[in-house]
């Protein structure tokens, strides 16, 4: 299905929210993995990772949870996207200024086919499937969301990286004219985030072109995010224009902002604090009733996907590579 087809879904055809809500529940017991710590600090190269084997139903039981879906009006209201201000409020009270059609994604780096695509060609063939993902965020709130995209791997292969493409770097629009609060340093524009290789072509990563089976809204990262479901939300980059295969671990918009708080893998820990709060905890977005907030439940290792993602980890110590 292409970007063009997948946003044009006819209205009978998408999952209305009430049945999300109600539908079948799927696998989501996932086993513990051992504590790792998280620091921020990234003075050097990480280690190379280890082998790891995913079976495909491993793999196929991380796209599913049984936890019940944010509702989509919270989805859309409660972001942070310090593009159109740094309020939770302020990227959906923001004008609509983002122009999402046409975009083109610049590919370049250590990769035999680099070049600028538009996104229907980038996505074109692929069949978008919905996903129910967990996203959750450094503050300790957290949703759950049913994101609709495909495998980033998916993309990437087609590019054919070469061996000395050990990460993804990915970035930003930053244009002052369509974000506002571009003019305003709250970060180094443009945001800048990455992932290592086999982060990347994992098969729980995920390009996102909509929620819930509706175009991604301006505030939600439009037209195509990623999705990192097993790390902190911040690494899941919004509007993307550029993917670059590179040899040497790049640079990350919050990591330069506050080194010794954000590190480059930023996977989800509630073992080891924040310098600034704790994160053994979190705060459900619940949208049910006049409620924003449920009660606080336990933050798990890994978000829940420690069966699938905690072999690319062996040996590593999150204690420095956080």
């Amino acid at each position: 299905m292409s970007l063009r087809d997948a946003l044009k879904i006819p209205a009978s055809q998408i999952t209305d929210e009430s049945v999300y809500m109600d539908r079948r529940r799927l696998m989501a017991a996932f086993a513990a993995a051992p504590a790792l710590g998280l620091s921020g600090c990234v003075e050097a190269e990480p280690p190379a990772p280890p082998k790891t084997t995913l079976t495909a139903a491993q793999a196929k039981s991380g796209y599913r949870t049984d936890e019940t879906p944010t509702r989509y009006e919270d989805i859309t209201t409660y972001n942070n996207f310090y593009e159109f201000g740094t309020g939770k409020a302020d990227p959906s009270r923001a004008k609509r200024t983002l122009r999402t059609s046409p975009w083109t994604v610049a590919v370049g780096g250590h990769c035999a086919k680099p070049g600028k695509v538009a996104l229907e060609d980038l996505l074109k063939g692929l069949t978008a499937e919905e996903r129910v993902y967990r996203l959750r965020c450094v503050e300790g709130w957290s949703m759950v969301i049913p994101w609709l995209g495909v495998p980033l791997a998916s993309v990437l292969k087609r590019f054919e990286p070469t061996s000395q493409a050990k990460f993804v770097a990915f970035t930003t629009l930053a244009d002052p004219r369509q974000m506002p609060a571009v003019a305003w340093p709250a970060l180094d524009w443009p945001y800048r985030e990455g992932l290592r290789i086999d982060e990347a072509m994992h098969p729980l990563t995920l390009l996102a072109i909509g929620i819930y089976g509706k175009p991604l809204l301006q505030q939600n990262g439009a037209p195509l995010r990623l999705v990192v479901p097993w790390k902190y939300g911040f690494k899941s980059i919004k509007s993307i224009v550029a993917i670059d295969f590179v040899e040497k671990m790049p640079e990350t918009a919050w990591h330069q902002a506050q080194p010794s708080e954000y590190g480059f893998f930023s996977n989800v820990n509630p073992d080891v604090d924040h310098p600034r709060w704790s994160q053994k905890s979190e705060r459900r977005i619940a949208g049910t009733g006049s409620k924003l907030f449920a009660d606080r439940i336990p933050t798990r290792m890994f978000n829940g996907y420690a069966e699938q993602v905690a072999g690319m980890y062996r040996g590593l110590d999150l204690r420095k590579w956080s």
